[in-house]
């Protein structure tokens, strides 16, 4: 082991690399020149075979782009894992060296005649030490040594020599079985069942790499150390961090928009393959629902992704944790001047109608407030557990009555839009948060926290059951930067305090039931807030018209904030657009061109533009 050349290991483990780098560089091409180009000039059918074809090249190229990064690192963990046996045993041959032992073949240790005998006066025999692997407690007690006085000083070395192999033997298999699984069938074309394949390899592999990479990761660092740690990496070094721990990188806060896109991209078609596995897989049980549903939602995301546009999106956060994690950017948040970052309410999850609805509402800002200054990216932040409401739950599982949610929510925002600010080019950039429907709650919990939401210079609110504040005064930016949108018939604005609230559970359970009938758990949930809210109107009951579920009405003059023209909207149910149509409005262009209107001023700097209208 002492002649192992752990730098011909790093030097494999390069080409390697050369050849992952390649593989992206290709995928690179193909998704952002060939299949970009072909989109925009060619129709019809050869053109759509042409483009599938593509994608299936560069999903192979994906495929060879991770795998070959897997066994860099692998080989490049191999090396730095045996350098320390490698050393220890260095060091004990050096010491018998030293005192003129000699070391066998097999590790055994001899040494010379020393000493004498007490009765003899003669030289007491040399010997032979043979070494073992156990722990020094195992070791053989003194009284059956040799008194030669050195046997005890070759026995050290000799266990010193038996322990270095034995741990590098443990670390040659352990290495060997995982390059073993890094292996494709001849003819490469990735099949979904090779990316579960590549998934259960980026985990093994991780396991290996943990002391090599994954514990200088600064997960416990603020967002500008870990800016300062990437930016301080080698080339090398961070093309291993993006191929071995995605995850790992594209979900870090600090870390530069460009980096996390590239990441979560990887890490997005390794969490499909995982979800694909489990999709095949039996024995889930009741399962087989909630798989689709989040299979659904990775897929659509990968689509919108490969499908580009403009604004260009950015993946900054992926993660199959709890309802799912997904954080996307119309615009790129560090060149761009006006960054505004939107977290979405009740029942939003990671699925399709996140993509649709939540991704849209995000690049209607962006475009919204691109028409007033060009340099303006526009966030979803879909990173906390926003409650949900199915329909089967609804009179005992009324998440949205609690804060709880917020309440965890709140530091995390906080902690992404810290990481917003540390990797933002822009000398005095320009941030905006948004919170809707129980969203603003979680913005609104995050303002209170001690020291605000990180570089937030407004905060708008919309669609909101309050925010757990008396007034916009407590919210950290000054009230004359809190901005409430509030429509006449959206329910949700009116939500009657805790103390008058009685029915509304009876209302919220029944509107849950005919909501989840109508539409799904989404259709629950407008249920349930419908309900609930016409079952107050109903009773017309509220003593204190500035006190809503969450607060004082963020609409009311009380709380003092800015209100902006918005449209009153249809009536629920009423109008025949179902329980809360005003409630999903306020970002829509086409249904609600004030609203819209007002949100691309604000976000991109331009408030002191904006329409605005009397308080409740």
């Amino acid at each position: 082991m002492g002649e192992v050349r752990c730098s011909a290991l790093e030097g494999a483990a390069d080409g390697w690399g050369t050849a992952s780098n390649r593989a992206d560089a290709a995928r690179d091409r193909i998704d952002k020149q060939l299949v970009a180009s072909l989109a925009a000039t060619q129709e019809g059918e050869a053109a759509d075979a042409a483009v599938a074809r593509l994608r299936g090249l560069s999903r192979n190229f994906q495929f060879v782009y991770t795998e070959c990064g897997l066994v860099r690192t692998t080989l490049n963990s191999l090396a730095a894992e045996l350098r320390a046996p490698q050393r220890r045993l260095r060091e004990a041959l050096e010491d018998a060296r030293g005192l003129k032992f000699t070391v066998h073949e097999d590790g055994s240790v001899s040494y010379p005649a020393a000493g004498e005998n007490t009765l003899t006066k003669e030289k007491l025999p040399g010997g032979t030490a043979a070494g073992s692997a156990a722990p020094p407690l195992l070791a053989p007690p003194q009284a059956l040594r040799s008194p030669n006085p050195h046997a005890a000083r070759a026995q050290e070395i000799a266990d010193a020599i038996a322990r270095a192999v034995a741990e590098a033997r443990e670390i040659d298999a352990r290495y060997a079985r995982a390059l073993r699984k890094l292996t494709a069938p001849d003819g490469l074309r990735v099949t979904d069942a090779m990316w579960a394949d590549v998934s259960g390899d980026a985990t093994a592999v991780r396991g290996l790499a943990d002391e090599y990479l994954r514990d200088a990761i600064p997960a416990d660092r603020s967002p500008a150390e870990r800016r300062a740690w990437w930016d301080g990496l080698t080339q090398e070094r961070r093309e291993e961090y993006l191929a071995v721990f995605p995850a790992e990188i594209g979900n870090l806060d600090g870390i530069p928009a460009e980096v996390r896109d590239a990441a979560n991209r990887d890490n997005l078609r390794l969490l499909i393959g995982r979800w694909e596995g489990l999709e095949g897989a039996e024995g889930r049980g009741g399962d087989d629902e909630r798989v689709r549903t989040r299979l659904a939602g990775l897929r659509a995301i990968d689509e919108q992704l490969r499908a580009g546009g403009n604004p260009p999106m950015y993946l900054l956060g992926i993660g199959d944790e709890g309802n799912g994690r997904a954080i996307v950017s119309y615009g790129n948040p560090d060149t761009a001047r006006n960054v505004s970052a939107y977290v979405p309410g009740l029942g939003t999850a990671l699925d399709e109608d996140f993509v649709k609805n939540d991704m849209k509402r995000a690049r209607d800002t962006a475009i919204g407030a691109q028409k007033y200054d060009t340099s303006s990216a526009a966030i979803v932040w879909l990173g906390y557990d926003a409650p949900q409401m199915p329909a089967d739950k609804a009179s005992g599982n009324l998440a949205v009555m609690s804060s709880h949610d917020a309440q965890i929510g709140a530091p995390v925002y906080n902690q992404f839009m810290a990481g917003l600010v540390a990797t933002n080019h822009n000398a005095d950039p320009h941030f905006t948060a948004i919170g809707h429907s129980y969203g603003s709650l979680t913005v609104g919990q995050a303002a209170q926290r001690p020291g605000g939401v990180p570089g937030a210079d407004d905060i708008i609110l919309l669609g909101s059951p309050g925010t757990g504040a008396k007034s916009a005064d407590e919210l950290g930016v000054g009230r004359e930067h809190v901005f409430v949108g509030a429509a006449e018939n959206d329910p949700v604005t009116a939500m009657p305090a805790r103390i008058e609230a009685r029915g509304m559970a009876t209302g919220a359970a029944s509107g849950a039931v005919v909501g989840g009938a109508l539409g799904g758990p989404v259709g629950a949930a407008a249920g349930a807030v419908g309900g609930g809210a016409a079952a107050y109107f109903a009773q017309d009951a509220q003593a204190d018209d500035r006190e809503i579920w969450y607060g004082t009405d963020p609409a009311h003059e009380a709380f003092g904030a800015r209100r902006f023209e918005v449209d009153d909207g249809p009536r629920p149910f009423l109008d025949g657009e179902g329980a809360t149509p005003a409630h999903s409005n306020y970002f829509n262009p086409v249904k609600d061109a004030k609203s819209a209107d007002n949100i691309g001023l604000m976000v991109s700097g331009n408030s002191g533009e904006i329409g605005t209208e009397r308080w409740r």
